[in-house]
């Protein structure tokens, strides 16, 4: 498609003489400038944003920006006031989690992305279905008649899944809708793909503790992302379109494993020709003009700008670049989406600015 961009993958390595993240951060040596500052002030007053839990930024390794507001709700006691030990929650930034965990299976040469997926409903002969790849899945060009939406009384997948009659097990949910174009033609964001991409996982690592653990030896464990938490539903499958919880500065552990290429701390935990094509944009989102990679969202940007993007404008953004990372959590509705993308925007031209 002419309209996607070309992107030349890029990473950045860790620079000499920072140290890797553990249960803290390297800071950086100088405050943020008065401009970065006025910058991230603008995602806590912005009325188009609506509501901003924390922001960070992240350069060079080191945190220029650590910053939290608002508190979290719940239904059986008082509001509690968000700050650096919260667990906030990943939504579909989650799917990106799921890239690397997949990748891992891939590099093992476990899993071939461009064979067929080991789906079972879609195993007969005579299913449509049975042509639908691995690659395919993880583009959201899997063909399934899902639909993506969050207002209430409208047909529904997603929250029918989440929250209905698929909930017990969404990947069977999801795995026995129809087609609605043929595999690998149409582009359609789906959280429901996602869920039968993570069975397709437990298929090989094990179900419900067993997957647990294989998150943890693989992913939390090695990045020390020791608030962590995924949730699993009643088929003992990672819900890896929607439920990790963590801190935000182990959400940005995550980022930094892919601003690094798939390394940490001298150990490579996927390969970088894995971590890559999360950076190489397939589909053009019509609705948004941003771009879909392999569980990814890409800019086009000057930076190569790509993010995790969770519902409500969670996000975790890799700046290869700039050798930088933004992350903002929060509350913003999908019509001030482009405002959050332009707040970023302009987050990022203050770091190209400074040294």
């Amino acid at each position: 498609m002419s309209d996607i961009p070309r992107v030349t993958p890029a990473f950045a390595p860790q620079p000499p003489g920072v140290t890797w993240p553990s249960d803290t951060w390297p800071g950086a040596s100088e405050p943020p400038s008065s401009a970065l500052q006025e910058v991230v002030d603008e995602a806590f007053t912005l009325d188009e944003l609506a509501i901003t839990n924390a922001v960070i930024v992240v350069k060079g390794g080191q945190v220029l920006v650590e910053r939290y507001a608002g508190v979290r709700e719940f239904f059986d006691r008082d509001p509690e006031p968000i700050d650096a030990s919260s667990p906030l929650l990943s939504w579909s930034m989650a799917k990106s989690m799921l890239h690397m965990i997949i990748g891992t299976l891939v590099d093992q040469r476990v899993l071939s992305v461009h064979e067929p997926a080991p789906v079972p409903e879609w195993s007969k002969s005579n299913d449509p279905r049975r042509f639908i790849t691995l690659a395919d899945l993880l583009a959201m060009r899997d063909g399934l008649a899902f639909v993506e939406n969050y207002e209430v009384g409208q047909t529904s997948h997603v929250i029918d899944m989440l929250f209905g009659e698929g909930k017990h097990d969404m990947a069977a949910y999801t795995a026995a809708l129809p087609l609605a174009h043929e595999p690998g033609t149409f582009f359609n964001y789906s959280s429901g793909t996602t869920n039968v991409l993570s069975r397709i996982v437990a298929d090989h690592v094990g179900y419900g503790a067993a997957y647990e653990r294989y998150l943890r030896d693989t992913l939390f464990g090695p990045l020390g992302m020791r608030s962590a938490v995924a949730t699993f539903d009643e088929a003992g499958v990672f819900v890896a379109s929607s439920y990790v919880h963590a801190t935000a500065l182990d959400f940005a552990k995550f980022g930094l494993l892919y601003l690094r290429g798939g390394e940490w701390d001298g150990r490579q935990l996927i390969s970088r020709e894995w971590a890559s094509n999360a950076q190489v944009p397939l589909s053009k989102d019509p609705d948004s003009d941003t771009f879909y990679s392999w569980q990814w969202w890409v800019t086009g940007d000057p930076y190569g700008t790509y993010w995790a993007s969770g519902y409500e404008g969670q996000m975790i953004s890799v700046v290869p670049a700039l050798d930088a990372l933004v992350l903002r959590f929060g509350h913003t509705s999908d019509l001030h989406y482009p405002d959050l993308r332009n707040w970023r925007s302009r987050l990022l031209s203050v770091l190209a600015d400074q040294p």
